[in-house]
């Protein structure tokens, strides 16, 4: 377990350090997703669980109508006025903060001007959502200092509205929603429309979750994010004109794509079959998942990788260099690209009883193929949104 009493000192240190009064401090983690990418915004399910990597936020009233926004690691701050117009700005990491405040706002939830401080281990760029943390961390720190008692799953979804009109990511709410509500040792199972959800047991028996991390975040990532979420509803908009009922893909089968397969650009076909057999993958994981079969799990991991590489098209060669390498290890028994994809990380399933040699076999073979050295981290499902 790491140690969350050295991240909550560090906050409380440079608050006091810059600011009079003790502030509250909240955490609020990262995410790995075991299975169900880019279902979320097609209104589907997803297999999201929190890790120890978290967003840290400190904060208090100031006493007046002024704010000030300390990022600690960064070393950067910003100061505006909690009455001003809101608009996203061009320093990135303020709008996260910006558009959670711009939601409270539009929720009629009375703020007052307050100082912050903030710090995160959540590994930028690795498809972990350090976005979603801060803005989970921070909309949850909100609710408790003006005790507006507002909803985790609110929490979330104010969240999800920031990274949309302030960030300029239409992402779906699986990011927010795990970072907001997952339990330790669990993962969720989330029905992304209806926002209903399972916590289920994530005992990975003999195997452990490890993610290797090239480093790498090609530019496309975010411009084709929103290109797929086009394409997708352009395949339910020609479902619709054919079928009842179709109010997005996670209601269509493979026989109903087949059907208007002929009225479909070849990319959006790929595009709506990938997403509805990782609809059906997310259902059948949650079942193997439940009864231990961790096996078949890591079979349905690779086919999802398989499905994003060549079919959704949001790998990249370095991501399908390490789903290579996995493949020829009979320890790693499920791997895939994690994330929106274009860089990041792969989620690896690995034989705790040969891990050491495991991690050794992937770094060297990676640093091989490209002379670069591998990052990875060994992660365990935890705890969402808390008060320290």
């Amino acid at each position: 377990m790491k140690d969350l009493g050295a991240k909550k000192a560090a906050v409380i240190a440079s608050f006091r350090e810059n600011f009079e009064g003790e502030p509250i401090v909240v955490k609020s983690p990262g995410r790995i997703n075991l299975i169900g990418e880019h279902t979320d915004y097609n209104h589907g399910y997803v297999m999201p669980a929190a890790i120890e990597q978290a967003s840290y936020v400190g904060i208090a009233k100031s006493g007046s109508e002024q704010c000030k926004l300390i990022a600690l690691d960064l070393n950067e701050s910003y100061e505006f006025s909690i009455e001003g117009a809101l608009q996203p700005i061009e320093i990135g990491w303020v709008n996260y903060f910006l558009g959670v405040i711009d939601q409270y706002k539009k929720k009629s939830l009375a703020l007052e001007g307050f100082h912050m401080v903030f710090t995160s281990d959540v590994p930028l760029g690795a498809g972990l959502s350090s976005s979603a943390a801060l803005e989970s961390s921070f909309g949850f720190a909100l609710s408790q200092l003006f005790s507006h008692n507002v909803s985790l799953v609110d929490v979330a979804l104010m969240g999800q509205q920031a990274e949309h009109n302030f960030a300029g990511v239409k992402c779906g709410i699986m990011d927010q929603f795990a970072s907001c509500l997952s339990t330790a040792n669990h993962a969720i199972v989330l029905d992304c429309r209806s926002l209903e959800y399972t916590s289920i047991p994530c005992d990975m028996k003999d195997y452990q979750l490890v993610l290797f991390d090239t480093a790498v975040k090609h530019n496309l990532a975010s411009s084709e994010y929103n290109v797929r979420r086009s394409q997708c509803e352009s395949g339910v908009a020609v479902l619709q004109t054919k079928f009842d009922g179709i109010g997005s893909l996670r209601d269509a089968t493979m026989e109903q794509l087949d059907a208007v397969k002929g009225e479909l650009d070849s990319i959006v076909y790929d595009r709506c079959s990938y997403v509805i057999a990782e609809n059906e993958r997310v259902l059948l994981a949650a079942e193997a998942l439940k009864s231990g079969d961790i096996e078949t799990l890591g079979q349905l991991m690779n086919e999802t990788h398989l499905g994003l590489s060549k079919k959704y098209e949001v790998s990249c060669k370095e991501l399908d260099l390490l789903y290579d390498i996995a493949q020829l290890n009979p320890n790693i028994i499920g791997a895939r690209m994690m994330g929106g994809g274009f860089g990041g990380c792969t989620l690896n399933i690995v034989k705790k009883s040969e891990l050491d040699s495991t991690l050794e076999y992937v770094l060297e073979s990676y640093k091989d193929a490209t002379q670069v050295e591998l990052k990875h981290y060994i992660v365990a499902p935890g705890d969402g949104a808390t008060l320290l």
